[in-house]
Formats: C-alpha cells, structure tokens, sequence
C-alpha cells in the first residue's frame, strides 16, 4: 500500500536516528532512549489519561511525549484513535513532524487503525517537510478507506503545494474546492496569498482579496497583513495605502502591525515624510506606535541626517514606557557612527549596557567601524575581543571591518592574521575582504602576497567585483609591474564585466608613468569607441604623460580640446601645463595659465611652488611668479 511505504519511508530515517531498529535502545539520544525505556518498563509511574487531558498537554515536552505514546500503546485495550490524535497533534504543533510520521507508522505496525483526523495530521507534516509526494499519497489511501478530506486537510495540502514551488497547482486545488463544493476559509485564502508571494506574484495575491470577498469569504487582518507585507518588501507601497483604504471603507480596523509594516516600507523605500504623516495618523486614531514603530523611524531619520528629529521620537518613546530594544539602539549606533559622531554613539552604548539590553552582532560590528574610522585601532581590537568573550562571535562583516581598519593603519600583518583566524574558524571572506586586504598589501609593497591573496579568492569561489579589478591593476602598476597589468586588463575586458573609467584611468596612467604614452593615447582614444566619456582625471593623466615625453603641442591641443568638450579643467591639469611650461623656459605661456587657473579658483599646488622656488633661487624667475601663484 502506499500509505505503508510512505510512512515508513520517512519513519525509518527517523527511527535510526533515535533507536536501533532491534528492540534495543540507540545510543544516538540518551535522553530519547532514557523516556523509550521508561515507555516500555513495564512500570507505569502515571495515567496517561491525565497527562492528554488540555493543560497536561500544554506542558508536555518531546521526552515525555515519546514515553506517553509508549505508555499508550501498552495499554489494553488500545486507548481510543481520539486520544493518540490528541497526542501527535501536540507533538506536531512542536514542529518535530519526522516524530509525528515515525509515531503514526508504529500505529499501523501495531493494527491501530488511523482515522480522519491522523490522516490529516500526517498530511500536514508531510507538507511541512516539503514532502508532498508522500502527503499525496497518504491523502489517496485516506480517499480510498472512505475519508473525505475536510478543509484543514486541503489548507494543509495547499500549504505543501506553496513550499514545494508548484504554485499553479496549489490555485488549481483552491479553483477545484468551489468546484466540488468546498468552502475555502480565510486560512486557506491567507495560506495562497503567502504562496503567491513567495513566487513573486503580487497581482495576484491582491486579486485574491476582491475574490474572497466575491465568494462571500471577508478578509481579516491576517490576510491584509500578508498582502501588505508583501507588497512593501516589493517596494510597492502606494498599493499598500490602497489596501489601507480598502480595509477602512470594510470597517476593519487596521491594527499597529499594519501601520508599523507600512511605515517600515516608506523608510526602506526612503519616503521619510510619508512614514512620519503615516505615523501621525496612527496617532491621531489612537492606535499606540510599538517599538518596531519607533526602530525603523528613528533608523530613517539617522540616515537622513536628521539628528534632533530622531533624538526627539527616542525620548518619545521613552516617555511613553515604550522601551528602546537592540534594534533601536544598533539602528542610532550605526547612524551615529557612519556620521562620524562616535562619542554619540559610545554614549548610546553605555545607556544600552545600563539598561540590560545585550548588544547584538550589528551593535559591535557599528562600534568596532566607528573605532577604525577614528584610528582608534586599539579599542577597535579590544572591542572584537570584548565581544567574543561575550559569546557573540563575529561574523564576516566584523572582520571585514577590523582587518579594513589594520590594513589602512599600515598595520598589514595584524589583518593578514585576522584573515587567517577567520578562515580557521570556517569563515569565507565576502568580495570586500578579499580586496581590503589586497589593497592593504599593495600599500605596503607586497605585490607577491597580493598576488597570492588575489588567486587564493578566486580558487575559494568569491567573485572579485570591478573594485577587485582596479584594485590589482592600480597595485601593479604602482608598483611598476604594467606586464602583468597587461594580462590582468585583457582577462577583465574579454568578461563579462564592464571596466569602468576609473579602470581605463589606472591603465593610463600606469602606460604613461612606464614611458609608453603612445599605448595610453591609443587606449584614450579608444575610449568613446567603448561607450566611456573621459573624465577630468584622464584629461589630466594623459597631458601629463604628453608633457613628460615632451610633446608640449599635443598636450596643449588636448587640453584645448578637453575644454571644447565640456570637461572642466581642476588644479591638477594646470598646475601640470604651467610646470611644463616653466621648465621649457616659456615664461608667458606660463603666467598666462596662472592667471586662467587663478580666475577659475584653483592655486598653485606644492610640487608647481617648489619647483618655482628653485627657479627663483637661481635666478631664473622673478619673485612675480611666485605672487601670483600665492
């Protein structure tokens, strides 16, 4: 029978997993074997009548369970199918449902005879297992014994269809209910509208309101909470306002949760001033705001820059013995710290450890970010070692930060170990660790080990992003290796990913520091052809290159041409001609460009000084120069 397979199937890995399938006790949970034993003793220490009565249930713990199914099965007569259904219920309602299917096998093993009620409870916990083949089965040996399934069972058969990715078939089934005469409920309606979501279709799932209403089933606040939550994690809030209208014209009052859901996708969607007149509303009809309220407005405000509006809604929050929790204290630390107001955020998480709140992972992470940032490096480690002790092992972002933190501090060798604590303790580093740290080594002139690192992420399946890229390639041409830049160039631009004018700029560069400035002026020009605009630093780095090869006529040209195309010139690209200029002895074509640079805003920068300070002092200029440069 199918039935018998089914069970048994998924019974079997349930069984070796708590007992040998011999009559002996497993060794696998001692506490599980200590209750089977106890269950088959022999010596009954209890009734299990009393233990199924409803508050005996209540605090009925898996153990126990187990031993009363055993208690139960020992009895003659047999206790009634009503009783054993009272028991697999609660243990299902444990979520443990691989106990509920062994349970129900050893039933059938023992001649009990399931009922409509056991059947349905398998279905459910074959659904919850995402085991809907075997849930099939079970309802078809239920429909052959005689048993109608009633509309928990189809909800739960619906369920299974949501989670197993077969959505066209789970609205089939609700289509094929009012077929044959069911009456699908809110549960039902409320578990596919949840499916619909979860298979990104939103039209649908709001579609479904208008036809449980049509088929004379009313939405609860249940079912608007599922489609509002939804549609504001799709971004769609506007729809989400309707559905706020609808619910109030069907004189369902929307409650915090609704509210809260709402304004929590304004903030995320960044609709500031419409969460805080959503706010005022709620407000204004007497519904109390809760602390996930206050969280994601304050969050929102932070990040706006808006410090006294966010500082005034905590101490409403306050007056109101409404408490801050982890969320909103993490939420102001974080904000705190990314405006670079640490002492405001250390301030935060001395009120936080005053008033019990433990903080989480974010709360360290914000801190230990905010002790970088001030090159506090220091407390910034004794921070992550802090959180450690209190068992609140960081994560990759934790280390990111910190190892961020040593390699911009020149403290290369302390991230490098850091990054190798964290993959002893079977961390992967994400995208952003690899290239910190590439970076880092760069910096310190270690081309082989950012190298190494480089390889050492592809091989462990972390895709470099285009900032990898231009990390490696401005490290190696920085450190005067443009050949394997050469290599790494080509590779980057036979991808799939699009090289960036920042990428073109390091290659630029690096071809016209090694002397190859007819290579950088190919791959300047070649630019438009890629769909790039050159910017001012391209400008500006192949002027350069023409000024240091000594081709004065093709540097002024481009830089007349830069100007022509609407590319404003900085301080960089005149204090570049005005040095050449000065080093060709062209005295008026420099003055000229001091007085153009000077009217644009921009002064002579430290290298054009210096080097009219030594013409000065051999008497090749005039103190004017150095005026008009001042």
């Amino acid at each position: 029978m199918r039935i018998s397979f089914a069970i048994a199937s998924t019974a079997k890995r349930f069984v070796h997993r708590s007992l040998v399938v011999r009559g002996n006790v497993a060794t696998v949970s001692p506490s599980f074997s200590f209750f089977w034993r106890r269950a088959f003793s022999g010596k009954t220490s209890y009734d299990y009548r009393e233990k199924l009565s409803r508050n005996g249930l209540s605090e009925l713990k898996l153990d126990d369970a187990v031993a009363l199914f055993g208690e139960m099965v020992k009895s003659r007569p047999f206790p009634s199918i009503i009783e054993f259904s009272k028991l697999l219920s609660a243990i299902a309602k444990m979520n443990k449902f691989d106990v509920v299917i062994s349970l129900g096998e050893q039933m059938q093993n023992l001649g009990m005879p399931h009922n409509h009620y056991t059947y349905s409870i398998l279905i459910n916990c074959f659904c919850r297992r995402s085991q809907l083949p075997l849930a099939l089965a079970v309802l078809g040996k239920m429909m052959k014994l005689g048993y109608e399934p009633n509309i928990v069972t189809l909800s739960s058969l619906l369920n299974g269809y949501c989670h197993s990715k077969r959505i066209s078939e789970a609205v089939a089934l609700v289509d094929q209910m009012f077929v044959t005469g069911y009456q699908p409920n809110t549960v039902t309606f409320n578990t596919l509208i949840h499916g619909l979501f979860l298979h990104n279709k939103a039209s649908e799932a709001v579609a479904l309101i208008d036809r449980m209403v049509a088929k004379g089933c009313q939405p609860d606040l249940v079912t608007y909470g599922v489609v509002v939550n939804g549609l504001c994690k799709r971004g769609d809030t506007d729809l989400a306002f309707i559905l706020l209208n609808k619910m109030e014209q069907g004189k369902l009052e929307p409650g915090v949760l609704i509210y809260t859901t709402i304004i929590d996708g304004l903030c995320k969607n960044k609709h500031m001033d419409d969460a805080l007149n959503l706010f005022k509303e709620m407000e204004t009809k007497g519904i109390r705001p809760n602390v996930v309220t206050y969280s994601s407005l304050i969050s929102c405000l932070c990040n706006y820059g808006r410090w006294s509006d966010a500082s005034r809604l905590l101490s409403d929050m306050i007056e109101r013995k409404i408490n801050p929790d982890v969320f909103t204290f993490s939420a102001l630390i974080d904000a705190f710290v990314k405006e670079g107001k640490l002492v405001e955020a250390e301030k935060l998480y001395d009120e936080m450890v005053k008033r019990s709140i433990d903080p989480s992972i974010v709360t360290y992470s914000s801190l230990i970010n905010g002790f970088c940032m001030h090159d506090r490096l220091d407390e910034a480690k004794q921070m992550f070692e802090f959180m450690v002790s209190k068992h609140c092992f960081p994560d990759v972002v934790s280390y990111s930060t910190l190892i961020k933190g040593f390699c911009k501090a020149k403290r290369v060798d302390e991230g490098m170990e850091l990054f190798r604590e964290m993959s002893q303790r079977g961390l992967v580093g994400n995208t952003v660790t690899y290239t910190t740290l590439i970076q880092g080594l760069f910096q310190a002139g270690d081309c082989d080990m950012a190298q190494e690192i480089f390889k050492e992420m592809v091989s462990d399946g972390v895709p470099p992003n285009i900032m990898t890229y231009n990390t490696l390639l401005d490290g190696l041409c920085k450190n005067g290796k443009l050949e394997k830049a050469m290599v790494v160039f080509e590779y980057l631009q036979r991808s799939k990913m699009e090289p960036t004018i920042y990428t073109y700029n390091i290659m630029i560069e690096g071809m016209c520091k090694a002397g190859k400035v007819e290579d950088g002026w190919d791959l300047f020009c070649n630019l438009s052809l890629k769909g790039v605009k050159p910017d001012v630093v391209a400008y500006n780095t192949m002027i350069s290159g023409f000024c240091r090869k000594g081709s004065k006529e093709e540097a002024d040209a481009l830089f007349k041409e830069m100007k022509e195309d609407g590319t404003l010139p900085n301080s960089g690209c005149y204090n570049t001609l005005i040095r050449a200029r000065l080093r060709d002895g062209d005295r008026e074509a420099s003055a000229e460009l001091i007085k153009e640079m000077r009217s644009c805003g921009f002064a002579g920068d430290a290298s054009t000084i210096g080097l009219v300070t030594n013409m000065l002092h051999d008497g090749r200029l005039d103190k004017s120069f150095l005026d008009m440069l001042s």
